[in-house]
């Protein structure tokens, strides 16, 4: 007779899907012997992260509960959640689900081990009708190895004596065990004959089920609950292979709980300790500052120090399958910096230089760096983002203006502040997308950007005495500054005439080489916004973003044209909320739910950003208004979600319960943020000193207290001005030594000036042009020494009345 099979029918399982964003928990032990991260939802564990914190390798575990009658019941969906840290700044985490049908009571105590990659949950079951023996309570585990769903193995085995649930894939290994001896045990395929479905169809999990190979696989054990012991402590081990995994959680159940929680609890303590003190409790009871300097210390690697990635969460998760492997589990440059902000704002230092002891190390050969990355630096989109390119020159700034970069130490990272000021200075203004990842254009918040790191970036050159590509660089801004409102300023729009303004700051303009934006101009289709919405005219884009124009030091909170877009923010994208008000990113954002509330599929409707709150609360008390500020600081608190993370998005529409959509809780977008979190810690640091802590001062001395203007404009092959306004001197930027063969009367005479090379590698000359009067053109071509040739091509930039500022 043949033997029984024990591999699961059903392979390779249903698609695979990660699970919820909206995080109530994250954690780790801050201990290079436990490389692994949690994630906390619907009172169950979600995303648990080995060996690195970019790798997932579980999307779940859950326990369900079986009775008298066919009674059948899961937490995370039959119960209410409750969840609290152990103490104030320690992300451990108490939890209690108490079934909405009264029938029991489940509480947890989860942390992971602070001496090996083990992960540990203390449940506690107690019977609210009946007694503890009519029920038997499963643990649900669904692995999805090195970051995806499909391709795993698992299976019930032994080790040592002792039954063990195993599963493996791609060089990663788990073996989950429990002090109290497993009772029934099943592998399977997820959806067709994982235990969920076993018990759901039979009330027993099948004997036969002991194996599930190559697919999307669940576990399955009955943990070993009997009279007098209703509490089990179960480990979840991790390592390259099976037995390595077995006897880590063997080891962590030998050591115990409470050993483990007063170590983690003790880790956590020694780097909450030290940082300033910005406590502040909210209406919740939670101390949202420790909440928020644990969230960022919570996302930080431990093989790559100083990387940290943007949310330990996948936007829309339960719809997402293994094309999605990056979620927000990735580096952003952008996010990092705002990240280092934060520790920086609480007292953090080496923190904050760590992390640009990291970006130095992921900085491009060229001086740029990826638009996003794996913490092991490898890029994961393509693309590349001025603002990302500039961010990390502030960061080294404001580290040395602090203090914490003296002279020494500016030289080891002298380098990387050449190398990437010269990608700034030779491939800005014009950004090839805004820093929400989309369109291409003139954008106020990267404009503000690169002009204070090149500002930034001087400061520094000079302090190393390198005092000419300082001043090259003071100019380029200059220049740029001067060009913002040209660029970036519309009048006389509808939207002017509707809120009685003369105009406002758009929230991209397309990098029309004539200069100004207009209304008739158009913008080019972006990923993330409805079809229909991707043909609104410039006078349409409204956004925020300009704030970062006063937030970045070049323009006073009190400018006529920051305060006429504050009007057109307020009346396109202000949308109150039971908090308070919130703003959405910009008009026609499609980056979010659908209007019945489905997620996100590649198009949506965006939703306000808890965010905006703070960036708006900073910009209110560069303003001068500090109760303003305090006011929408409560507001971002407000949109924190359960266990006061705060989320990426807000829902804006009525209450949707079967969607889990509140009005004014998060939505289903990222949650935590930790780029949220830093700029809340900001908040409290600014309000506290009673100024913007980030604001570089060098743009409030130079175009706000002196009001310095460039006498010239710049024509490169990346930017190819039309105009000049009269009196101003027209500077030629090439990449190569060339011969720029002019003149200014149709040829009638005509005139060759050399370009010289900068101590950056650009090769540039001035034209003597000021003195030209308004209505001249200017026609020119080029000679290239090296190669020998001419350009063949004219080019004309013509001389303007005035200065369209």
């Amino acid at each position: 007779m043949a033997a029984t099979p024990i591999v699961a029918p059903g392979a390779p399982g249903i698609p695979a899907r990660w699970t919820s964003s909206a995080k109530s928990g994250v954690g780790t032990a801050l201990s290079a012997k436990s490389p692994l991260w949690f994630t906390i939802s619907h009172g169950i564990l979600n995303e648990i992260y080995y060996p690195r914190l970019d790798s997932a390798c579980t999307r779940d575990m859950g326990l369900m509960i079986t009775g008298p009658g066919g009674f059948f019941s899961e937490e995370k969906r039959d119960a209410v959640h409750t969840i609290e840290p152990f103490e104030d700044g320690v992300p451990a985490y108490r939890l209690v689900n108490t079934a909405t049908d009264g029938f029991y009571r489940i509480e947890k105590r989860i942390i992971t081990d602070p001496k090996r990659p083990a992960l540990l949950q203390e449940i506690t079951f107690a019977a609210l009708k009946g007694s503890a023996s009519d029920y038997h309570i499963y643990a649900l585990l669904a692995p999805h190895l090195v970051n995806a769903g499909m391709g795993n193995t698992a299976w019930v085995g032994q080790h040592k004596g002792e039954r063990m649930l195993f599963a493996s894939g791609r060089g990663v290994s788990i073996a989950f065990a429990s002090s109290l001896p497993w009772g029934a045990c099943s592998a399977g395929y997820v959806g067709l004959s994982d235990g969920w479905q076993q018990l759901q169809n039979s009330g027993a999990l099948d004997p036969d089920c002991q194996r599930a190979e190559d697919g999307n696989v669940a576990l399955t054990g009955e943990i070993g609950f009997v009279a007098g012991k209703n509490t089990a402590l179960l480990a979840l081990g991790f390592g390259a292979e099976p037995e390595e995994a077995a006897e880590i959680a063997l080891a962590s159940l030998k050591d115990g709980f409470d050993a483990a929680a007063e170590t983690y609890a003790g880790n956590w303590r020694k780097f909450q300790v030290d940082l300033e003190k910005l406590d502040r409790h909210a209406e919740s009871g939670l101390n949202t500052y420790r909440v928020g300097t644990a969230v960022l210390a919570s996302h930080l690697s431990v093989a790559r120090p100083g990387a940290a990635v943007a949310s330990l969460s996948i936007p829309w998760g339960f719809n997402k399958g293994d094309d999605d492997l990056g979620g927000y589990h990735l580096v952003w440059p952008r996010d990092l910096v705002e990240t280092a902000g934060g520790f920086l704002a609480a007292g953090d230092a080496r923190q904050a230089l760590q992390i640009l002891t990291y970006l130095r190390s992921i900085q491009q050969p060229d001086g740029h760096w990826p638009q996003n990355c794996w913490s092991t630096g490898t890029p994961y989109w393509p693309g590349i983002q001025m603002d990302e390119c500039a961010f990390p020159l502030l960061l080294a700034d404001a580290l040395r203006r602090a203090g914490h970069l003296p002279r020494t130490k500016l030289d080891d990272f002298l380098a990387m502040i050449e190398s990437a000021a010269s990608y700034v200075v030779r491939n800005g203004p014009v950004t090839s997308e805004d820093r929400w990842e989309e369109d291409a254009g003139y954008s106020p918040f990267t404009l503000a950007v690169e002009i204070a790191a090149l500002l930034a970036a001087a400061d520094m050159l000079d302090a190393c005495d390198k005092n000419e590509p300082a001043n090259y660089l003071r100019e380029t801004a200059d220049c740029w500054n001067d060009q913002v409102e040209r660029w970036t300023y519309v009048t006389g729009t509808d939207l002017c005439a509707k809120e009685g303004v003369d105009g406002y700051y758009v929230r991209i303009a397309p990098p029309d080489s004539a200069g100004a934006a207009s209304p008739k101009d158009g913008f080019v289709p972006i990923k993330n916004r409805p079809p229909a919405e991707t043909d609104k005219p410039a006078e349409a884009i409204i956004s925020p973003d300009a704030l970062a124009l006063v937030r970045f030091g070049l323009r006073a909170g009190d400018d006529p044209r920051i305060l006429n877009t504050i009007k057109a923010i307020d009346a396109e994208l202000r949308c109150d909320l039971p908090q308070g008000p919130v703003w959405y990113r910009y008009t026609g954002d499609g980056y979010g739910e659908h209007e019945d509330g489905s997620p996100f599929d590649g198009t949506g409707q965006g939703r306000p950003w808890p965010l905006l709150v703070g960036e708006r609360a900073h910009y209110e008390l560069a303003a001068g208004r500090h109760g303003k500020a305090a006011e929408l600081l409560e507001t971002f608190e407000r949109s924190a979600g359960v266990g006061g993370l705060l989320p990426e998005q807000v829902w804006d529409a009525s209450d949707m319960p079967e969607r889990e959509l509140r009005l004014g809780a998060p939505s289903g977008s990222a949650m935590p943020l930790v780029w949220a979190h830093a700029e809340h810690i900001k908040l409290l640091r600014s309000l506290r000193d009673g100024t913007v802590f980030d604001m570089p001062p060098q743009g409030v001395e130079r175009y706000i207290r002196r009001k310095i203007v460039s006498p010239f404009r710049t024509w490169r092959f990346n930017n190819k001005i039309r105009s000049i306004p009269a009196g101003k001197r027209l500077r030629v930027e090439l990449a190569a030594r060339g011969v720029v063969h002019w003149s200014s009367d149709k040829w009638l005479t005509v005139q060759d000036d050399k370009t010289a090379e900068n101590a950056l590698g650009v090769h540039l000359v001035d034209l003597a042009v000021a003195g030209l009067p308004p209505g001249s053109t200017i026609v020119f071509t080029f000679f290239w020494p090296e190669a020998g040739r001419w350009e063949n091509v004219d080019f004309t930039v013509g001389i303007d009345p005035s200065d369209s500022r």
